[in-house]
């Protein structure tokens, strides 16, 4: 995959060298650029908002729900990709960027991808999610050509993804619980995933709930 200023994975020249994704039936290769990770922490609006983003704003400032990294919300993501069998798991709030305040990934010498905290709203399929307000299960993003030509499948080779979103009981939707992983999933499977994504949404919106409120 070529790469140019615009690119949206490209690393910074102090990161570090691109990690790659073993390829079933092929000898490891290059397959995308690291994901450089950030610990910077995102505390409130920084650009003009759109009312539904202020709106979303509003709702966790008052629910008391840091939208920095937090320890229970890594747990949370790391539960969920270990009962889905997947190498990365997120909860993931829309805010500027997408958040990553729970993460789950492989060990940084494992020879996979590493991500960062944040990634850019139009990326990936959470958005997808975020408009349809339902979960949306991709046993093998190359089966649809809707959702086969993705930033996030070139740069992290990703051959399946599960997402449910996170909606608060007064109707606003704060973001997304996600799986993904390198290998595609057989389609009998695809329900049983797309209940433990949408399970784990339950348990984020559960622990957001009893979240001190201001």
């Amino acid at each position: 995959m070529s790469q140019h200023p615009s690119d949206p994975f490209l690393a910074p020249p102090a990161a570090p060298a691109a990690l790659s994704l073993p390829r079933r039936g092929m000898r490891d290769t290059a397959h995308g650029p690291l994901i450089p990770p950030t610990t910077t922490a995102v505390t409130g609006p920084q650009t003009q908002q759109t009312p539904e983003l202020a709106q979303r704003y509003e709702l966790l400032a008052r629910l008391g729900v840091p939208t920095a990294t937090s320890e229970d919300f890594d747990e949370l993501a790391r539960t969920m990709a270990t009962q889905a069998g997947f190498l990365y798991g997120f909860v993931n709030l829309f805010l500027e960027k997408q958040t990553f305040v729970g993460l789950h990934q492989p060990p940084a010498d494992s020879g996979y991808v590493i991500v960062g905290r944040t990634m850019s709203r139009d990326h990936g399929w959470c958005p997808e999610v975020m408009a349809r307000r339902k979960a949306l299960p991709l046993h093998d993003v190359h089966a649809s050509p809707r959702f086969s030509g993705n930033q996030v499948v070139d740069a992290v080779g990703i051959r399946s993804y599960f997402g449910a979103p996170l909606i608060h009981d007064s109707g606003t939707v704060l973001g997304t619980v996600c799986v993904i992983d390198p290998e595609k999933r057989p389609l009998s499977e695809a329900r049983r995933l797309r209940d433990i994504v949408i399970d784990a949404g339950v348990q984020v919106m559960d622990h957001i709930a009893r979240a001190p409120v201001r």
